[in-house]
């Protein structure tokens, strides 16, 4: 019988944990599933060790956050349209997600996040990082705080995806979300802009801008 409490290991001041005490090719319990919820809520990056899963399985944890999206852009793997295989090697043309973001900020509805199942590693390199938006924003001023809090802007996938992946036919999305976003659990609030997705900050000049994403992303 698999048991109702995971264990939960931070790994860095600001973000990150372990989750230990599970096996996710078995049957998730509604008690664990709600500790697992909360322990992303809290963490913003959890991670499980030696788990070796299926395509199903994959989706099946995935579901335990949310509703699965397929991506705007990227195709899905065969019989599986909501799975992405990212691949890179020495030959690579381009790397997928070489620069920081929020993966598919450009949506109307953005993801609560998403899940990366690593199956062939280098033996030196290859290293995912992530970044808290929670100390991003408590790194600011109390000033600067509110200042940002009254402004929204751009997230478009255009200019990202046309290079990469081609025309559709249609437009890619293109949305506008607050600069600062206040989790619905947590009640954190976090940075919501990224040199991926993001291309203006609205009501304000060009070159205001542009300076004021440079100081966010420089956090």
């Amino acid at each position: 019988m698999a048991s109702n409490t995971i264990s939960i290991t931070p790994l860095t001041r600001n973000i990150g944990a372990e989750i230990g005490n599970i096996d996710l090719t078995k049957p998730i319990s509604a008690e664990v599933e709600n500790q697992l919820k909360n322990a992303i809520a809290q963490y913003q990056v959890i991670f499980f060790r030696d788990q070796k899963i299926s395509h199903e399985q994959h989706m099946a944890v995935g579901q335990i956050f949310g509703d699965l999206i397929i991506h705007p852009g990227a195709k899905g793997i065969e019989g599986y349209d909501k799975i992405v295989a990212i691949h890179a090697d020495k030959d690579s043309k381009y790397i997928a997600g070489d620069n920081w973001h929020s993966d598919l900020s450009c949506n109307a509805q953005p993801p609560m996040g998403s899940m990366l199942y690593i199956h062939t590693l280098p033996e030196v390199g290859g290293d995912t990082l992530f970044s808290s938006m929670y100390a991003a924003y408590d790194a600011l001023s109390p000033a600067m705080q509110q200042y940002l809090e009254g402004l929204q802007a751009e997230h478009d996938a255009n200019h990202v995806y046309h290079a990469i992946y081609g025309d559709y036919g249609t437009a890619y999305p293109c949305n506008v979300h607050p600069v600062v976003r206040t989790h619905p659990v947590t009640g954190k609030k976090a940075i919501f802009v990224n040199a991926s997705y993001t291309t203006r900050i609205l009501g304000v000049s060009k070159n205001e801008s542009d300076c004021i994403l440079a100081m966010l992303y420089e956090l």
